[in-house]
């Protein structure tokens, strides 16, 4: 009876330890990316989006943390991911016109749309870079990005 009492004590201070040392529990979010005033209905959207750290902007669309695909309505295209930990990020958006699944662009610019969050406008003096465009996760986010189309 005693040895029962004992191993019951024990194992209750055993259980009742544990919780003092539970591990903390990750709140994931949802992002919303918008895009609006797409030229034409070509194609889809193609929405990818960056961890701190990752190589960004990517030409060839594939070094993503995280890519989805919006179909066009109305000049108007949206994409939804889930499941994100808390963190630092950043979204690149491509008008996939003619639905190669790649960026295109002639000699120097592209030939198809794109847009980055945080950025109104693109050019030689205003390339695109992670530390501007990057923004805070922590809870479920909404963001809009302007399609920026150079010819």
């Amino acid at each position: 009876m005693i040895r029962m009492i004992s191993a019951y004590f024990i194992l209750t201070l055993f259980f009742t330890g544990l919780s003092e040392f539970s591990v903390p529990v990750v709140t994931y979010s949802s992002l919303k990316v918008e895009v609006s005033n797409l030229r034409n209905d070509k194609g889809d959207v193609i929405f990818l989006l960056y961890k701190k750290g990752a190589s960004f902007p990517d030409k060839e669309l594939r070094n993503s943390f995280k890519k989805e695909t919006g179909v066009i309505k109305k000049d108007s295209a949206i994409a939804f991911f889930s499941n994100i930990p808390p963190g630092v990020y950043a979204v690149t958006v491509v008008h996939d016109e003619n639905d190669d699944q790649s960026f295109n662009k002639g000699f120097l610019l592209p030939k198809e749309g794109i847009g980055f969050s945080n950025y109104q406008s693109i050019g030689l003096t205003n390339r695109p870079q992670f530390s501007r465009a990057s923004f805070r996760i922590s809870k479920d986010t909404c963001i809009h990005i302007k399609m920026i189309y150079m010819k």
